[in-house]
């Protein structure tokens, strides 16, 4: 697989295509909110938007957001606070976020969503989800380490109702978390042998986590615990 092609994210390119063919992206001012959505972003020009921006909320992030997009890219990248953003109200038609506001400032994020989206502006937003109320501690450190505030899955639409949005399609994705983590361990193991040490010891607490997430959902029973869930709201 060409590297344009990969996207490296609870869902992969499934919830884009979900939302291509749900809602026309023609004209469409569009916001993607999150680090690893480059390719989202260039897809959205691909088909039809006139305009994407992309923001995400650490130096790190925005340093490999502008490799990953390359120099020629017409997106334009910009590093914000999701729940403070530079934009003014009602200036996008589609809000996309593919696992990228699940933290604790989810209700704040959410609020800022409402005011920079067009009157009948809509939100696409795929998250990981509990599948259980209550869960092991093991599953909790791996929420913890990864800032994820879950929602729970059988009431993710409930919590955006509750806020302001219309649900005009809702999908469950937990069927894509096993593939995603397949590649996660997979990309891990390439890494590794490829990077210097210098490189290892900077990333170190990354790749510890990503391999401890990987272990636990594939081999440990987490897929019995965590889930991934869509939804394309329409602001009301």
């Amino acid at each position: 697989m060409q590297k344009s092609q990969n996207i490296f994210l609870p869902g992969g390119f499934k919830l884009f295509r979900i939302l291509r063919s749900k809602y026309p992206l023609t004209d469409k001012n569009v916001l993607v909110i999150g680090a690893g959505s480059e390719k989202i972003a260039e897809k959205m020009i691909d088909s039809g938007a006139v305009s994407v921006k992309m923001i995400v909320n650490d130096f790190d992030s925005l340093m490999n957001s502008r490799l990953n997009l390359g120099r020629e890219s017409i997106i334009i990248l910009e590093m914000m606070e999701y729940e403070k953003t530079d934009f003014s109200d009602n200036e996008f038609d589609l809000v996309y976020a593919q696992a990228s506001i699940s933290s604790a400032n989810r209700s704040k994020i959410i609020k800022e969503i409402k005011r920079i989206l067009k009157a009948d502006g809509v939100l696409c937003v795929g998250e990981m989800t509990c599948l259980k109320k209550e869960y092991p501690v093991f599953i909790k450190d791996i929420f913890e380490s990864s800032n994820i505030s879950p929602l729970f899955h059988g009431e993710y639409s409930k919590y955006y109702v509750e806020r302001g949005f219309e649900v005009n399609h809702e999908q469950d994705l937990s069927s894509s978390l096993k593939n995603f983590y397949e590649n996660a361990s997979s990309l891990l193991e390439m890494s590794i042998e490829k990077i210097s040490a210098t490189e290892k010891s900077y990333y170190k607490k990354l790749l510890n986590r990503i391999s401890h997430e990987s272990n636990a959902y594939l081999n440990l029973g987490a897929d019995k615990y965590i889930g991934f869930k869509m939804l394309i709201l329409k602001k009301t």
